[in-house]
């Protein structure tokens, strides 16, 4: 590591995400039971400028994320560290059971864009007299332009799974925000299932699944061997579908 590199370092936000130590979370509880989850409280995980969870629906990765936003004191259904709504609750509880290893002096802004919660989030813009229109968008554009018009925040910013919104041009464009975003001095903590926005250059990739949470290069990820072997003959997945 340059001296540069360590300097770079030393201004984002978090380094590291670990167990609470005087709040253990009883390995038997969900969603402890999980295995990237037990990993994380047993080992840690180190955040770099630009970290990227993946992995099947179901291993993880969105209750890790959320815990980490709740954590750094994100609104846990999305916005800022001022977004004060909720809709409904179903956080995991692991984030009481989560401290992050924050550099000193580092920025403690940040903002949580989550997919599956942006229309009570913009409903609760528009209930505090934000000047945006985002229910007039499509989901797609709303997407980008939220991200656009708080790309003032420079701090800790988590996205979880925002390719649902997002068509392939709309994931390049976001992996172009989010390239604007780190150059700033963010720091950008994403989870997807789109082998697009995992291709985003400088990024830590981990994969998520029954073994824990293991760092991969982008070529040996499940999901992106597994896109490119459908892509090649999606007759041989879909064969599979008849009767």
């Amino acid at each position: 590591m340059t001296q540069d590199d360590a300097d770079a370092f030393g201004r984002l936000p978090v380094r590291q995400v670990r167990e609470l130590s005087v709040k253990p979370m009883p390995r038997d509880r969900w969603p402890a039971t999980l295995a990237p989850v037990r990993q994380l409280l047993d080992d840690g995980l180190d955040l770099g400028a630009i970290t990227v969870l993946v992995g099947d629906n179901g291993a993880g990765k969105s209750t890790m994320v959320e815990a980490i936003a709740a954590v750094y004191g994100l609104n846990p259904e999305g916005g800022s560290t001022s977004s004060r709504y909720q809709s409904r609750v179903d956080e995991s509880g692991l984030a009481e059971h989560l401290q992050l290893v924050r550099n000193g002096g580092a920025s403690k802004r940040g903002f949580f864009l989550r997919a599956e919660t942006m229309h009570g989030f913009f409903t609760y813009l528009e209930s505090i007299g934000d000047s945006g229109v985002f229910h007039e968008r499509s989901h797609g554009e709303s997407f980008l332009d939220i991200v656009v018009e708080r790309s003032r925040i420079s701090g800790l910013w988590i996205l979880d799974e925002p390719e649902s919104a997002l068509s392939l041009p709309g994931c390049l464009a976001l992996i172009g925000l989010l390239r604007d975003l780190v150059a700033g001095g963010s720091q950008i903590i994403l989870s997807t299932h789109s082998p697009v926005l995992a291709a985003i250059p400088g990024a830590e990739l981990y994969e998520i699944g029954e073994w824990g949470i293991r760092a991969c290069d982008y070529d040996d990820l499940d999901l992106v061997r597994n896109w490119r072997a459908f892509l090649d003959a999606p007759e041989r997945y879909l064969r599979h579908l008849d009767g």
